[in-house]
Formats: structure tokens, C-alpha cells, sequence
């Protein structure tokens, strides 16, 4: 076996192999946008645009609601939302521990409160016995996340809410295509919250959202609240604010290229499993590495992969998790490998979310699964969403194998590294 390539050896991704560039941009994908641009309808405001309305329909049909409205973000989407469930000040709404910060963010521009809850170790998913732990007579709404485009455990969560009366907004945003029992996400709960950001498994070409529900008086709200709480005009626009609502309106040249990707978004769903989960057969062999977990019931979108380490199995527990994710950070990006760490805190730590006066071993004790979740794992990003990526994730395999059959060096390398820091480091930061 060569050396590693930080001491000279070759690299084990060479150079020219494919580089797995997402979204793939067609020329179908430039005649939608340039037929927008030619139609002279360039906001979802102007008269005869359909552009919106045609990427609506195609993706309520996809996911099996009855509505479907797009607005400006995924943001805008969760935020849109809560506030049709008319949740606001005085609320409390559970989520989950590790997530984008979105999704927290979205409750407190409604006023309401993040209620965080731990998740579960084998699918990063929101635990349902810890989201049962922390309803309170207050909380108005569960918003569990898809995370990395496994559903979260929707049965469990689905019996919790209807205990309760309490309305499940589904945070969609990483799942697009994914299915829990046959059902799509965005359809398992009140409310399915989606983003079309260009890094997403559907992308947009700038930003844009979409939110399903089966509700009509739903749907009657959200277009309300994304267009100045305006009703939906049939003729010339009053410009009469009917309820509080936003400018959270999607461009129609979002709209087009969205649309065009949707065209296609099965075939690369199909090419995408087959190459992800031949890399992960092949890391699965690979001791002190966990790769994800998906129920029988579910499949995988496959937004992002993330490969949690055991410190235990490569006989390195004499260093830090941290320490030893960053040794293995370092050795496999210069083999080529473009791991990254997708949330470096909890939630809860983060200083626009936490209490005054919380400390570090307060978020350990009541968050742990989401604590060791970001100091021991690494992540696949975008580069494996394209459908011709295959080449390039059994390089990535090549570069992992090749780095353990080092593990003499690695652990070398970890015992005389210094200490790496943690998300604790942040709590010093306000």
C-alpha cells in the first residue's frame, strides 16, 4: 500500500476524476429560464405568470397533497408555516437538537419558543419518547426534521401529536422523494416544509421553498401570508392586507428551473442510492466507522452522509473524539476526500438559541446523542448528489481503505496532536 498522500504518497481520488458538480445545469434547464425571461412575467405578482402555479401542481402531485405553495425560501416555508397554524407569541414549539439553524430560527420569527428535544443515535432523527418529554401545556406545534433525507420517525411522532391536538410541521427541506411507510415526506404531517436551495437535492438556481398540506383552509392561509396577507387576485390587486403575511412570493425563474429539474429528479434519485450505497457497503467493513442507518419502512434521499466514528474499535481511547475526527479530517481531504463536518453545535448551544446563564454541562446532560453527534462524525456533501457521481464515491472508498490500512500512522498522528476544540468553545462566545 502507498504512502499517504500527506506524506508524499499519491493521492487516492486522482486528479480528473469526476468531480460530481451539482445541480447539473441542462440546456432544457436554460430554455425554462430563458422562457421566463423572454415572457416579460419576471414576479409571481405579474399578470398571467404560471410558471409558479406549474411547479405547484407538479410538486403536490409528486408528494400526494392536495395544495402545494411556493414560496421565496425553505425558511420562508417553515416560517409561513407555523404562522398559518396561527402559532406566535406565548407558543412553544419541540424540534430537534441537530438541525440546520432554520429551522430555529423560523419558530422565533414567529415569536414562539424552540423547545429543543435530543435525538437518536442510529438516525439522527428527533427521539420521539425525548419530543414527548418536552410537550408542555404551551406547545403548539411539533417540527421535526428529515435530517440528511432520512423521515424521522413519523409513526411515533404522529401518535404523540395526536395524543395531544398538536399539528406536525414536517421540515422537508433535506428529504425531497423520500418515503416512510409508501407516503411521501411533506405529506406525513399537517404541514411539509421543503427548500429548493441550489445545494438541495432539488435545486433551484437562487432560492425558493414549498409547502404541501391537505388542509384548504391552510393553503388559504399560506397564500395569504406570503403575498402581504393579500388574497389571491382574480382581477386587478387590491392591495388589501387580510391577515399579517410577508413578502415571501417565488420568482418565477426559481419556479422554471425547478420544474425542469423535477423532469428529472427520479433518475438521479435511482443513480444516487445505487452509488451511495455501494460506498457505504464498502465503509460499513471498515472497523471504528458507522455508517447511517435506514428503517425498513423508509428510504433515503441522501442529502448528506454522515459516518460516525468509534473511537473504541481503532483503540484510541486515550484521545479525545474531537481530536481524533480532526485527524481523520485532515488525512482523508488530503487523499482527496472532501469530508466536512455538516453542524459543529447542537442548537441549544448556539447563542441566538440558548437561555442566559446555560452552561456547557447542562446542554451535555440533556442533549447527549446530539452533543457526541457533531464531535464524532464526518460528512458527504452535494459532491455525490449527481447521477454520474459512482466513479467518484468508490474513489472515496479507494481513499478511506487506503487510510486504514494506516491506522498505525493515524493513531500516531491523533496521540501527538493537540487537543481539538469543541462546540463547547462557543459557549464562551456571545
Amino acid at each position: 500500500m502507498s504512502a499517504l498522500a500527506m506524506f508524499g504518497g499519491p493521492q487516492a481520488v486522482t486528479p480528473g476524476t469526476i468531480d460530481g458538480s451539482w445541480p447539473v445545469v441542462t440546456e432544457l434547464d436554460e430554455q425554462a429560464v430563458l422562457r421566463v425571461l423572454r415572457s416579460g412575467r419576471l414576479t409571481s405578482a405579474s399578470a398571467g405568470e404560471t410558471e409558479v402555479a406549474a411547479l405547484e401542481s407538479a410538486w403536490s402531485n409528486l408528494v400526494g397533497t392536495d395544495y402545494c405553495v411556493a414560496v421565496s425560501s425553505g425558511t420562508a416555508a417553515l416560517q409561513a408555516a407555523l404562522s398559518a397554524l396561527d402559532i406566535g407569541p406565548g407558543d412553544e414549539v419541540v424540534l430537534p437538537a441537530l438541525s440546520m439553524n432554520a429551522t430555529a430560527h423560523a419558530v422565533l420569527q414567529v415569536g414562539a419558543t424552540p423547545v429543543f428535544a435530543d435525538i437518536e443515535p442510529d438516525t439522527y432523527n428527533l427521539s420521539v419518547d425525548r419530543a414527548r418529554d418536552a410537550i408542555t401545556p404551551r406547545t403548539g406545534a411539533l417540527l421535526p426534521v428529515h435530517l440528511h433525507g432520512l423521515p424521522a420517525e413519523m409513526d411515533g411522532l404522529s401518535t404523540v401529536a395526536n395524543d395531544r391536538s398538536i399539528p406536525i410541521v414536517e421540515d422537508a427541506a433535506q428529504s425531497h422523494g423520500a418515503l416512510h411507510r409508501g407516503k411521501a415526506t411533506g405529506a406525513l404531517g399537517t404541514l411539509g416544509c421543503f427548500s429548493l436551495h441550489p445545494s438541495k437535492n432539488l435545486p433551484s438556481c437562487g432560492e425558493g421553498g414549498l409547502i404541501t398540506t391537505d388542509s384548504p383552509e391552510l393553503y388559504d392561509a399560506l397564500t395569504k401570508i406570503r403575498n402581504f396577507g393579500e388574497r389571491v387576485p382574480t382581477g386587478a390587486r387590491g392591495y388589501v392586507a387580510l391577515r399579517s403575511g410577508s413578502n415571501f412570493r417565488m420568482s418565477p425563474v426559481m419556479a422554471a428551473f425547478a420544474r425542469s429539474q423535477l423532469e428529472r429528479m427520479p433518475w438521479y434519485m435511482k443513480h444516487r442510492e445505487q452509488s451511495v450505497t455501494g460506498l457505504l457497503a464498502r465503509l460499513a467493513e471498515l472497523p471504528g466507522l458507522r455508517v447511517p442507518l435506514v428503517a425498513k419502512n423508509s428510504t433515503h434521499a441522501w442529502h448528506i452522509v454522515r459516518i460516525g466514528l468509534v473511537p473504541e474499535e481503532l483503540e484510541l481511547t486515550d484521545v479525545s473524539v474531537s481530536t481524533l475526527r480532526a485527524t481523520l479530517h485532515r488525512i482523508l481531504r488530503a487523499e482527496g476526500v472532501p469530508v466536512s463536518r455538516y453542524q459543529t453545535a447542537p442548537l441549544p448551544a448556539h447563542p441566538a438559541f440558548r437561555a442566559p446563564g446555560t452552561r456547557a454541562a447542562r446542554i451535555a446532560a440533556e442533549f447527549p446523542v446530539s452533543c457526541a453527534t457533531v464531535e464524532a462524525s464526518l460528512c458527504l456533501q452535494r459532491r455525490h448528489l449527481a447521477p454520474d457521481s459512482g466513479p467518484l464515491l468508490a474513489a472515496y472508498a479507494d481513499a478511506f481503505e487506503k487510510v486504514w490500512a494506516h491506522l498505525g500512522v493515524v493513531r500516531r498522528m491523533a496521540r501527538s496532536r493537540p487537543p481539538e476544540g469543541d462546540w463547547r468553545d462557543i459557549m464562551e462566545v456571545d
